[in-house]
């Protein structure tokens, strides 16, 4: 595998992680919006209760998603960086009040109904921002003048493409919280949760993957060259789509105590699902950062460097992921902090 070939697979397989992880995050935050004020379900809770200790490992993961794109893309990050100024630049102001939010939660109780309207907002605005860029790489909204790339925003806002990508972001996201949700209230024993979970997550799974096939179809008539990619990745979003098939039955199937829905397994296999899906797109992608501007040779860092990078890179995930394993044990395992007991 060549050297920028690689780096790449890296920065779509850290993506993924902040994909998922984001989708928990920002997803848990609407939940607790919606059912703030509910009184016939503990759903608000469970997932504030989630929402309490993650939200910084998912930012974590963002850091490290940057860093990697400038330092194995060094040469990208101009015409990146003045193409999605204004989406990326809106999408980390509202990440820092929405952090400031988080942080400030427990101390000012007499605000708390703001701080989790704000969490809930933001919980879908930024991952709108931050889906809004797939369909600017797609080509047809870009254009050169005086040597500098220029980003077309009319053409952008008028056409469908965009609203069915932030359509797909968002049940997308809203979909992978409730059935990890699902899962999280199960371990805490509250049924009322689990079962408002559930019942998301049912209509949610047939309405993200319709709006995912719906999307390909909006694509701009520039962006023929990766409809002809996806139909030859064929095979691997039809096995996606199986996968989902096999987590969206999990929900129906009943466990030993009568109870409808096997979270744990559906977990897995959404999971496993949006897993093949991304590494297929990105595959299709291929060669390409931005089309038809910018492919990822033209970017990449000199592969010694990269190399030596790689090492820093598994030193740092060395020392991350027993603090992940740690984390995971003390705040999504430990039935004391599950049932607040």
């Amino acid at each position: 595998m060549e050297a920028s070939t690689l780096a790449v697979t890296i920065l779509w397989s850290l993506l993924f992680v902040y994909a998922m992880l984001g989708s928990l995050d920002f997803g848990a935050g609407f939940w607790g919006m919606i059912y703030g004020k509910n009184d016939h379900t503990s759903a608000s809770q469970i997932a504030n209760r989630f929402l309490s200790p993650t939200w910084e490992v998912t930012n974590v993961f963002f850091v490290i998603l940057v860093v990697s794109v400038v330092t194995f893309f060094p040469f990208a990050t101009t015409m990146l960086g003045s193409l999605l100024l204004l989406p990326i630049g809106l999408g980390l102001i509202l990440l820092a009040i929405r952090t400031t939010f988080m942080v400030f939660e427990h101390h000012a109780k007499r605000f708390r109904e703001l701080l989790r309207m704000t969490s809930g907002i933001t919980g879908l605005i930024i991952p709108a921002l931050l889906v809004s860029i797939l369909p600017i790489t797609l080509g047809g909204f870009i254009e050169f003048e005086d040597g500098l790339p220029r980003l077309y925003y009319r053409e952008l806002l008028v056409h469908p493409t965009l609203y069915m990508h932030i359509a797909f972001g968002l049940s997308t996201e809203l979909f992978i919280s409730a059935v990890f949700l699902m899962d999280y209230a199960k371990e805490a024993e509250d049924h009322s949760a689990y079962h408002t979970f559930r019942k998301h997550a049912i209509w949610l799974g047939p309405v993200s993957i319709a709006i995912a096939v719906l999307t390909i179809g909006t694509f701009p008539a520039e962006a023929a060259w990766i409809v002809d990619n996806i139909q030859r990745n064929w095979f691997w979003f039809g096995l996606s789509l199986f996968f989902f098939l096999i987590g969206y039955g999990f929900l129906f199937l009943k466990r030993a105590n009568g109870e409808r829905g096997m979270a744990r397994l559906a977990v897995l296999a959404i999971v496993l699902q949006y897993g093949i899906a991304i590494y297929a797109y990105g595959s299709a992608h291929l060669p390409y950062l931005v089309y038809p501007h910018l492919k990822i040779e033209d970017g990449f860092t000199d592969p010694g460097m990269f190399y030596q990078m790689l090492v820093v890179y598994g030193i740092g995930f060395g020392i991350l992921i027993p603090a992940f394993i740690l984390f995971w044990r003390l705040f999504l395992k430990d039935r004391r902090y599950l049932k607040q007991e």
